[in-house]
Protein backbone atom coordinates (compact mmCIF):
# COMPACT_ATOMS: atom_id res chain seq x y z
CA UNK A 1 0.00 0.00 0.00
CA UNK A 2 1.25 3.25 -1.12
CA UNK A 3 1.94 6.37 1.83
CA UNK A 4 0.16 9.70 1.17
CA UNK A 5 1.06 12.80 2.69
CA UNK A 6 -2.07 15.47 2.34
CA UNK A 7 -0.49 18.76 2.63
CA UNK A 8 -1.93 22.10 3.00
CA UNK A 9 -1.46 25.60 4.82
CA UNK A 10 -4.39 26.48 7.51
CA UNK A 11 -7.49 27.83 6.39
CA UNK A 12 -9.77 26.98 3.03
CA UNK A 13 -6.25 25.28 1.56
CA UNK A 14 -6.88 22.77 5.20
CA UNK A 15 -10.56 23.14 4.34
CA UNK A 16 -10.21 21.65 0.96
CA UNK A 17 -7.71 19.13 1.59
CA UNK A 18 -9.72 17.64 4.26
CA UNK A 19 -12.38 17.08 1.25
CA UNK A 20 -10.12 14.05 -0.12
CA UNK A 21 -10.99 12.11 3.85
CA UNK A 22 -12.43 9.27 2.16
CA UNK A 23 -9.20 8.61 0.39
CA UNK A 24 -7.39 9.50 3.31
CA UNK A 25 -8.99 6.76 5.39
CA UNK A 26 -8.38 4.28 2.81
CA UNK A 27 -4.55 4.75 2.33
CA UNK A 28 -1.52 4.53 4.57
CA UNK A 29 -1.89 8.88 5.27
CA UNK A 30 -0.83 11.19 7.15
CA UNK A 31 -1.23 15.58 6.82
CA UNK A 32 1.16 18.62 7.29
CA UNK A 33 -0.31 21.81 7.84
CA UNK A 34 0.17 25.35 9.69
CA UNK A 35 0.00 25.56 13.39
CA UNK A 36 -2.91 27.87 13.28
CA UNK A 37 -4.86 30.01 16.42
CA UNK A 38 -7.63 27.83 15.84
CA UNK A 39 -7.88 23.46 16.40
CA UNK A 40 -8.23 22.07 13.35
CA UNK A 41 -10.28 18.17 12.96
CA UNK A 42 -8.05 16.09 10.98
CA UNK A 43 -10.47 12.93 11.96
CA UNK A 44 -7.68 11.02 13.72
CA UNK A 45 -5.76 11.14 10.83
CA UNK A 46 -1.86 11.19 12.35
CA UNK A 47 -1.17 14.94 11.54
CA UNK A 48 2.49 17.40 11.96
CA UNK A 49 2.59 21.46 11.87
CA UNK A 50 4.36 23.69 10.71
CA UNK A 51 4.46 26.94 11.23
CA UNK A 52 2.09 29.52 9.89
CA UNK A 53 3.79 31.43 7.29
CA UNK A 54 3.37 34.80 5.61
CA UNK A 55 5.14 36.11 2.81
CA UNK A 56 4.18 39.53 4.23
CA UNK A 57 5.92 38.93 7.92
CA UNK A 58 9.00 39.92 9.29
CA UNK A 59 9.83 36.45 10.23
CA UNK A 60 9.31 35.22 7.00
CA UNK A 61 13.25 33.79 6.15
CA UNK A 62 13.02 32.02 9.17
CA UNK A 63 9.88 30.18 9.81
CA UNK A 64 11.29 28.88 5.63
CA UNK A 65 13.91 27.63 6.99
CA UNK A 66 12.32 25.85 10.21
CA UNK A 67 9.45 25.08 7.73
CA UNK A 68 12.70 23.39 5.35
CA UNK A 69 14.29 21.30 8.76
CA UNK A 70 10.97 19.91 9.73
CA UNK A 71 9.61 19.00 6.79
CA UNK A 72 13.05 16.84 5.90
CA UNK A 73 12.51 15.70 9.26
CA UNK A 74 9.36 14.56 8.37
CA UNK A 75 9.76 13.45 4.95
CA UNK A 76 12.77 10.93 6.33
CA UNK A 77 10.31 9.55 9.30
CA UNK A 78 7.25 9.21 7.17
CA UNK A 79 8.53 8.21 3.38
CA UNK A 80 5.19 9.13 1.74
CA UNK A 81 5.39 7.43 -1.85
CA UNK A 82 3.13 10.18 -2.73
CA UNK A 83 2.36 14.04 -1.56
CA UNK A 84 -0.99 15.67 -2.68
CA UNK A 85 -0.92 19.24 -1.88
CA UNK A 86 -3.53 22.17 -1.89
CA UNK A 87 -1.33 24.45 -0.95
CA UNK A 88 0.46 27.19 -0.39
CA UNK A 89 3.71 28.65 0.84
CA UNK A 90 4.97 26.30 3.97
CA UNK A 91 3.99 23.11 1.81
CA UNK A 92 6.49 24.03 -0.78
CA UNK A 93 9.05 22.47 1.01
CA UNK A 94 7.88 18.61 1.66
CA UNK A 95 6.46 19.16 -2.11
CA UNK A 96 9.98 19.58 -3.58
CA UNK A 97 11.68 17.42 -0.86
CA UNK A 98 9.38 14.48 -2.81
CA UNK A 99 10.28 15.66 -6.20
CA UNK A 100 13.33 15.55 -5.50
CA UNK A 101 13.28 11.97 -3.71
CA UNK A 102 11.78 10.87 -7.36
CA UNK A 103 8.11 10.59 -5.25
CA UNK A 104 5.05 11.43 -7.17
CA UNK A 105 3.31 15.03 -6.42
CA UNK A 106 -0.20 15.81 -6.97
CA UNK A 107 -1.09 19.13 -7.03
CA UNK A 108 -5.16 20.70 -6.79
CA UNK A 109 -5.55 24.71 -7.24
CA UNK A 110 -7.37 26.68 -5.19
CA UNK A 111 -10.85 26.43 -5.32
CA UNK A 112 -10.85 30.46 -4.74
CA UNK A 113 -8.60 30.59 -8.25
CA UNK A 114 -11.46 31.29 -10.80
CA UNK A 115 -8.99 33.56 -13.64
CA UNK A 116 -5.35 33.55 -11.98
CA UNK A 117 -2.88 31.19 -10.54
CA UNK A 118 -1.56 31.35 -6.72
CA UNK A 119 2.31 31.92 -6.53
CA UNK A 120 2.74 28.65 -5.00
CA UNK A 121 0.80 26.63 -8.02
CA UNK A 122 2.93 28.46 -10.96
CA UNK A 123 5.95 27.55 -8.95
CA UNK A 124 4.83 23.69 -8.38
CA UNK A 125 2.97 23.32 -11.63
CA UNK A 126 6.77 22.94 -12.91
CA UNK A 127 7.37 20.19 -10.97
CA UNK A 128 3.66 18.02 -10.30
CA UNK A 129 3.01 14.95 -12.14
CA UNK A 130 -0.48 15.63 -12.06
CA UNK A 131 -1.58 19.52 -11.34
CA UNK A 132 -5.50 19.70 -10.99
CA UNK A 133 -7.63 22.69 -11.65
CA UNK A 134 -11.34 23.21 -9.93
CA UNK A 135 -12.71 26.05 -11.96
CA UNK A 136 -12.64 24.77 -16.22
CA UNK A 137 -11.14 28.92 -16.65
CA UNK A 138 -7.75 28.07 -14.99
CA UNK A 139 -6.77 25.75 -18.14
CA UNK A 140 -6.60 28.57 -20.10
CA UNK A 141 -3.30 29.22 -17.42
CA UNK A 142 -2.40 25.69 -16.78
CA UNK A 143 -2.78 23.84 -20.18
CA UNK A 144 -1.30 20.73 -18.99
CA UNK A 145 -3.58 20.70 -15.91
CA UNK A 146 -6.42 18.39 -15.51
CA UNK A 147 -10.25 20.32 -15.10
CA UNK A 148 -11.77 18.12 -11.99
CA UNK A 149 -14.24 20.00 -11.06
CA UNK A 150 -14.66 20.88 -7.16
CA UNK A 151 -13.90 18.88 -4.41
CA UNK A 152 -16.07 20.79 -1.82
Amino acid sequence: MKKICFAASSGGHFEQLMMLYPLMKKNNSFIITEKAKYDVNTKNIKTYYLRQTNRNELMLIINLLINLLKSIYIYYKEKPDIVICTGVLSMIPICLIAKINRKKLIYIESFAKVNSPTLSGKLLYKFADVFYVQWESMIDIYPKARFIGYIY
